[in-house]
């Protein structure tokens, strides 16, 4: 057994890291999903205190580990995780920023704002009569732990380091990361009791909160298909093409079928139209009454009854060439003798006007002929298997550009540091812009469900895992060296901005309880949040909010953690 007790605790290996990581992500996602506090389940969360355990065990068996390997697991395991966040959310996240970015980032800001408050009232209030907080980089390294932000932390070291080849320190650099592991823990605790407490505090039912969701967001009128039967009876349109009409109303409608003299056809735009003419209409719920007092009221029809048989699929966009045009551009009637009423996108459905732009991954209802809809399911694609084959080149082509993008310096007037995105507000920052605008420079931001939550997962857990085993090896010493009040102060710098600024925007704002549990994890930029608000809502809605507030939340971290080091600490 000597060949296996070697592998286990000497250090340094990769199978030896690997046996490690293994390890402590099993049992702790195994306890995430046996366990339970208070019927709440931490989750995933649960592999960063097996992760602390293990460190601080394998501390006391002198097993040192390889901490650059560490360090590169832990950013890796990030930047996957931040990665497939903003492609899954990229679609969507621009219209949630018109929609309701303006508050949610205004809620991040102010818990940000909060959280620098609450450290300075603990510093300047408890310095006197408490050791462990007269020391302002500790602090800030509690502070970073409190609400989970590495980078923040490495920021907030490099300043030191900058400071100190200027003017260095009594006693060496304050090794900040003590503070930092110390309030860490009962960091994602207080965050996750956070949004637990906002939820009892106001008695949430998650039936009415995603009503209330999918009414205001995904079935807004200007985009929610409206489907109808009229009969032509405007004289002034007697003998006009379906084109003419459009531009005479200024309103965007699509006519799947037309009934005319007992024959249903599929028309398309230069189809003329005569009175008592049947049309079946797919047009924006808001311009259903305009289309109606123009061409003639609505009338009831059973299609399917009528002398000629139509198909209606669902075809899916599936070759890399139609990425990024227009539906228009397609010709879909003129060309095909078919009509396309409906598109789905990301789970949301949308009325399919001419001059929206086709990304791979988009489903489109067509009406027409069998044969007709065949020909154009072969224009589009529609192989299913075509989407099961990962996108390499989109993913790491965008974390390439990503980390580049998060390295560039932003120089700030008055300091003499630059600061920077890093490398989980940089790889974000490319992923969302590559779920929305991929189409532009060919590449295919689609990714399945399953492939997109793999690829989330095994970033997260690899990022808790190395920073719970980093953090294990000094954490009980620090604790028992005053450390212990770094955990208290941290925890209250965690959860009484939390819980300000969640009341604040339920009572002023009467903000979803989904998309506020999203804003108070990437407020946080805490991953373990907002999986567990994730798993505990049961929808993508809490990511929504997450990916609008993460990238100006993770800028604020980043800056106001080397603002305080630079401007007080110098």
């Amino acid at each position: 057994m000597q060949w296996l007790i070697d592998l286990i605790m000497h250090g340094g290996g990769v199978a030896h890291t690997v046996i490690l990581f293994s390890l402590v992500i099993s049992l702790g996602v195994w306890l995430g999903n046996k366990l339970k506090i208070g019927g709440i389940s931490l989750g995933v969360t649960w592999i960063l205190f097996v992760g602390i355990l293990v460190g601080d065990l394998l501390m006391r068996g002198g097993v040192k580990e390889n901490v650059e390997v560490i360090n590169f697991v832990q950013d890796f395991g990030l930047i996957l995780f931040v990665f497939s966040i903003g492609l899954q959310v990229g679609p969507s996240f621009f219209t949630s920023l018109k929609q309701g970015g303006l508050k949610a980032n205004g809620v991040a800001a102010g818990i940000i704002m909060l959280n620098i408050i609450v450290m300075l009232a603990l510093y300047y209030g408890c310095r006197n009569f408490i050791p462990a907080a007269n020391n302002l980089p500790m602090m800030v390294g509690t502070l970073c732990g409190a609400i989970t932000n590495t980078p923040g932390l490495g920021a907030a070291n490099a300043a030191l380091d900058q400071i100190n080849a200027i003017h260095p320190f009594e006693g060496g650099v304050p090794v900040i990361a003590n503070g930092y592991a110390c309030a860490y823990p009962l960091g994602v605790v207080g965050i996750i009791g956070s949004i637990i407490a906002i939820r009892y505090i106001f008695k949430i039912k998650f039936a009415d909160e995603l009503e209330q969701f999918n009414r205001k967001n995904n079935n807004s009128a200007a985009v929610k298909p409206h489907l109808m039967t009229v009969t032509v009876s405007n004289p002034a349109i007697n003998g006009k093409s379906i084109l003419q009409v459009r531009g005479f109303i200024g309103r965007d409608f699509v006519v799947s079928r037309l009934l005319h003299e007992g024959h249903v056809i599929v028309p398309n735009k230069d189809t003329l139209l005569a009175l008592d003419d049947r049309l079946f209409i797919v047009s924006a719920e808001e311009d259903a009454e305009a289309i109606t007092a123009f061409i003639g009221p609505v009338v009831d029809l059973e299609w399917e009854h009528q002398d000629v048989t139509m198909a209606s699929r669902k075809l899916t966009v599936t070759k890399d060439k139609i990425n990024g045009k227009t539906l228009g551009a397609l010709h879909p009637s003129s060309l095909y003798g078919v009509n396309v009423t409906r598109l789905y996108r990301s789970g949301i459905e949308l009325f399919a006007s001419p001059s929206v732009i086709l990304q791979v991954g988009d489903i489109l209802t067509t009406v027409g002929p069998e044969d007709a809809v065949e020909r154009f399911a072969a224009k589009l694609g529609d192989s299913k298997q075509a989407l099961d084959k990962p996108n390499l080149l989109t993913l790491f082509v965008g974390i390439l550009v990503g980390i580049i993008f998060g390295m560039i310096p932003i120089a700030i007037p008055g300091m003499s540091m630059p600061v920077k995105l890093g490398l989980a507000g940089g790889p974000l920052v490319i992923a969302i812009l590559l779920g929305r605008f991929g189409y532009k420079f060919h590449l295919v931001a689609y990714t399945t469900n399953s492939a997109s939550l793999m690829i989330r997962d095994i970033g997260l857990v690899l990022f808790l895992a190395a920073v719970g085993i980093k953090a294990g090896g000094n954490f009980v010493d620090t604790v028992m060296n005053g450390g212990i009040h770094y955990v208290w102060m941290g925890f209250i710098i965690t959860v009484v901005p939390l819980i300000i600024m969640g009341i604040f925007a339920r009572v002023k704002w009467g903000m979803n309880y989904f998309l506020l549990m999203g804003i108070m994890s990437g407020a946080t930029t805490d991953p373990p949040a907002l999986a567990f608000s994730t798993a505990t809502a049961n929808n993508g809605i809490p990511s929504v909010g997450y990916s609008t507030v993460y990238p100006l939340s993770m800028f604020l971290r980043i800056i106001t953690a080397q603002v305080i080091i630079l401007l007080l600490c110098s």
